[in-house]
């Protein structure tokens, strides 16, 4: 029996004066194509151009080739579709694919792909909190951060609930090298970092990176008093229940 073959496109909202077409008539093909519908996803709470006005950009714009709109779009798309590490981005700078997902298709320069390689990403995550220098002209804003997360919980819901339970974690991430700050945990039978989080459901909160020569409950107290508030500011008649592991 003949293969019945579905000529049909879809149709992705336009980069620039280009169309954006998902087909299946072969040509190249990618195995993210997946990265669409994440754009799709970004454009409806605008969460990665939120989250890049956080940062502080002092470089010279006239030079610059990556924005940080298109550095953080790469490193938090890079993430959600399974490319953590910073050393996939020296090939995905060069997919067609990932240039329409970020709206980038093309290198103002000559001999320069449409995104950035590791280094330029890496140069990104080591930038100083609130300040820069002459060799770190990028910086970030920690509290703008912090509350952009709890920004996207409260806009996640029409309307206040009548009460919500936020739930404190603590839990290892182990570390294979020699990071700064690395320290061995018992418990875990490890060297780790020994982060808190924050969920309210399936809304992560807080994600706080810490050392683990701690105890599990530092700077808890810190956290919850600035999450209430910012919550209590929106809803101030929501019960609010903590559970702690």
């Amino acid at each position: 029996m003949q293969t019945q073959c579905n000529a049909e496109q879809l149709e992705f909202s336009c980069v620039g004066r280009r169309r954006v077409v998902a087909a299946f008539d072969g040509g190249q093909v990618t195995s993210d194509a997946g990265a669409l519908l994440l754009m799709r996803t970004d454009r409806a709470i605008g969460l990665i151009d939120r989250l890049a006005r956080c940062f502080i950009d002092r470089r010279s714009q006239t030079d610059v080739e990556h924005s940080v709109r298109t550095l953080v779009a790469q490193r938090v798309l890079g993430i959600a579709a399974g490319y953590e590490d910073l050393n996939d981005h020296d090939a995905l700078r060069s997919d067609a694919l990932w240039a329409a997902v970020i709206g980038k298709l093309e290198a103002k320069r000559a001999q320069c792909a449409p995104l950035a390689g590791k280094s330029t990403l890496n140069r990104l995550e080591l930038s100083l909190a609130e300040r820069t220098t002459r060799y770190h002209k990028i910086g970030h804003r920690p509290e703008a951060m912090e509350r952009l997360l709890v920004d996207l919980f409260l806009e996640a819901h029409p309307k206040a609930p009548r009460q919500i339970v936020l739930d404190l974690d603590a839990t290892d991430d182990p570390l294979h090298g020699t990071q700064e700050g690395r320290f061995f945990h018992g418990y875990y039978d490890a060297y780790c970092y020994l982060p808190l989080y924050i969920f309210c459901g399936r809304h992560l909160l807080v994600s706080k990176l810490r050392r683990s020569n701690i105890d599990a409950s530092s700077g808890a107290r810190e956290e919850v008093e600035r999450l209430v508030a910012q919550i209590r500011a929106r809803w101030p008649r929501v019960r609010i229940i903590l559970r702690a592991d």
